[in-house]
């Protein structure tokens, strides 16, 4: 009897813990992943999709909705997403939404390498030319395109021209197009219109997206989305995955504080601020040694402005023309040299921080406010430096053998020739022209070694 009961339990208790198991493991089955991309593309963006995705994978997530609203970023930040993608064994859907929102440069060739791509109505995609530092975007040429010869035929297959511009700007433009061409080949999307969106620029709502096969599908939301998506076949890297979504249940993540935080340092404005404090700060504790504070704040925002610089798009001539600005500054209030170094230090930190980032890569420049603010800083400090040496310079000598000429003495004894004066509590030999009495006023008219030369003070 007592073993027919422990068999009836753990049996039960079998059945229970199988029961739990496929419970867990429909539920990760069932299980959709959202992750949102806002805003420029940033080191900080591709850290947080890139940790996303891999824990969408180790959860055995059914799959990933990439919700993009961006203006564009970085290229270095693109290209890393998308290798995730290419890489993931969970099927990234990218979805431009909502209504309104945008997926423009970077974005664009998101949705090319995602395996299906959808947008809401009133979105748009394209405007994916590469913008180079110091210039104008490549291709950008003030004369007009050659007139085609089948204007007709312009939106099939338009030939693809020689691109004007630098050998730079050529090179980043074509390597662009072979990139996004590889990408529209590989999910069977519009290879020719993928090559216009980066030499032309050019841009498509939602529904011409849709009609010209750049995109799969135009969802109005998210439950429309995972309607559209239920049994459509995708390809992974080795395998082909039939979406199963009547069910799912999306799970929308977060930015963690980790990616707040790069966000925060890698916004080139506060990248750009906190390399200011960095370099004040090492130069006033230079020139106080022992204050510690200032080295300390200095050295820790210098640091985390050069790590925002490396994953940023930095000029480095524009990083040195900055140093060398704040140093020329400096450098006026101890080199009496009334306004010609901080002149040329103010010249140098505009132009250095005008140069120091591309201000053509959306959202990635520094505001001409903060430069404008900054400059007008430097030049009210300049200002102050020159003001103060011009009217030291000014002031009368209150020192050494000048500053006597210019001070009252008093006769300690009456004489005619030859006595003793007080000047500044101190007994001095004088001698004099006119004969003076005891506690006369004089004035001290030249100095002889050790002997004042003195005359009676007039009022």
């Amino acid at each position: 009897m007592l073993r027919r009961a422990a068999l009836g339990c753990l049996a039960l208790c079998a059945s229970l813990l199988s029961l739990a198991a496929v419970r867990a493991a429909s539920g990760s089955q069932d299980e959709a992943v959202l992750i949102p991309v806002t805003g420029p593309i940033g080191p900080g963006t591709s850290d947080f999709f890139v940790r996303q995705l891999e824990a969408a994978e180790e959860s055995a997530a059914h799959l990933v909705v990439l919700r993009i609203d961006t203006p564009g970023g970085l290229e270095t930040a693109m290209r890393d997403m998308i290798q995730a993608i290419l890489g993931s064994e969970v099927p990234v859907i990218a979805y431009v939404a909502p209504s309104g929102a945008r997926a423009a440069s970077a974005g664009t060739y998101l949705m090319y390498a995602s395996h299906v791509a959808a947008m809401a109505p009133a979105t748009n995609l394209g405007a994916a030319t590469p913008v180079q530092i110091g210039g104008p975007p490549p291709g950008d040429d003030p004369r007009p395109p050659p007139e085609r010869k089948n204007p007709e035929a312009e939106d099939d297959a338009p030939e693809a021209s020689p691109t004007p511009g630098s050998a730079m700007e050529r090179k980043a433009v074509n390597d662009s197009v072979a990139y996004i061409r590889g990408l529209a080949e590989l999910r069977g999307r519009n290879v020719d219109w993928a090559e216009r969106a980066v030499r032309e620029g050019v841009s498509l709502p939602a529904d011409e997206a849709l009609e010209a096969k750049v995109i799969d599908l135009v969802a109005s939301d998210l439950p429309a989305l995972l309607r559209a998506l239920d049994g459509r076949v995708v390809k992974l890297q080795v395998r082909e995955v039939t979406l199963q979504t009547a069910g799912l249940v999306l799970r929308e993540v977060q930015p963690d504080w980790r990616t707040k935080l790069l966000q925060l340092i890698t916004n080139p404005n506060v990248a750009y601020l906190l390399m200011l404090i960095g370099i004040y700060g090492l130069l006033l504790e230079g020139y106080n040694p022992g204050s510690v504070l200032p080295g300390v704040v200095g050295a820790i925002s210098l640091l985390l402005a050069l790590f925002a610089f490396q994953v940023l798009s930095v000029n480095y001539a524009g990083l040195a023309l900055i140093a060398l600005g704040v140093l020329l500054i400096v450098a006026e209030s101890f080199v009496p040299s009334f306004g010609t170094l901080g002149l040329g230090g103010i010249v140098a930190f505009v132009i250095g921080s005008v140069m120091l980032l591309d201000n053509e890569a959306p959202g990635f420049g520094v505001a001409w406010q903060l430069i404008a603010g900054m400059g007008l800083a430097g030049s009210l400090l300049l200002l102050g430096i020159v003001s103060f040496a011009v009217r030291a310079r000014q002031r009368p000598v209150v020192s050494g053998r000048e500053g006597l000429l210019r001070e009252a003495a008093e006769a300690v004894e009456a004489f005619e020739r030859q006595g003793l004066v007080r000047v500044h509590g101190e007994l001095w030999n004088a001698v004099t022209q006119t004969p003076v009495r005891a506690g006369q006023r004089l004035r001290i008219v030249r100095i002889d070694g050790l002997t004042l030369q003195v005359e009676p003070a007039t009022d």
